[in-house]
């Protein structure tokens, strides 16, 4: 949910037209790793050290990945279903490939990471969320961009912008599954 509130947000500035979704505990090692949009939606970070620089499974989407603003759109952005840690990045592959996208990914050592390893402790894994995944295709057209509501609480300072946001599931309802 926080990705398509960037999203949004983001919008209202400026006019993109790339978008990277970079998870805040992970650390690009090779910066010849170049942060642009192609034709096709792009998995960035294909080598954690956690997963000792290899990919865990080639449905792994998550870490850093981008898209235009198009693509972005077309798949409906984000889940918003997710809540707790775990599932949101499979359940962004999979709309990326209902929307009949391929995934690049960079070559050799440029996808190289360092994973903060003690930034997930204490979070409590989404149980719920392969009953979600097993219905990502029914809820592409209902979660996401579409059923997205919040408030943000703006500040704007000389280099960042804070944006603060309460979130409540109520606030993204979609179908029990």
């Amino acid at each position: 949910m926080l990705f398509n509130v960037g999203y949004k947000e983001a919008m209202k500035d400026l006019d993109w037209d790339c978008l990277v979704f970079h998870d805040v505990d992970h650390l690009l090692e090779n910066d010849r790793n170049y942060y642009g949009c192609a034709g096709m939606p792009r998995h960035f970070a294909v080598k954690l050290d956690k997963y000792s620089y290899m990919l865990p499974y080639n449905e792994f989407f998550g870490g850093v990945s981008g898209m235009t603003v198009k693509q972005f759109q077309k798949i409906n952005g984000f889940p918003n279903a997710f809540w707790g840690w775990g599932g949101e990045d499979d359940d962004l592959w999979n709309r990326v490939r209902y929307a009949n996208y391929t995934v690049s990914r960079p070559h050799g050592e440029q996808g190289r990471y360092m994973s903060i390893s003690r930034h997930h402790r204490g979070e409590v894994q989404f149980l719920g969320r392969y009953s979600l995944l097993r219905h990502s295709k029914e809820r592409q057209k209902v979660d996401g961009l579409l059923n997205l509501n919040y408030s943000p609480l703006v500040a704007r300072r000389p280099l960042y912008t804070n944006i603060t946001v309460r979130l409540s599931r109520e606030l993204a309802l979609v179908p029990d599954y």
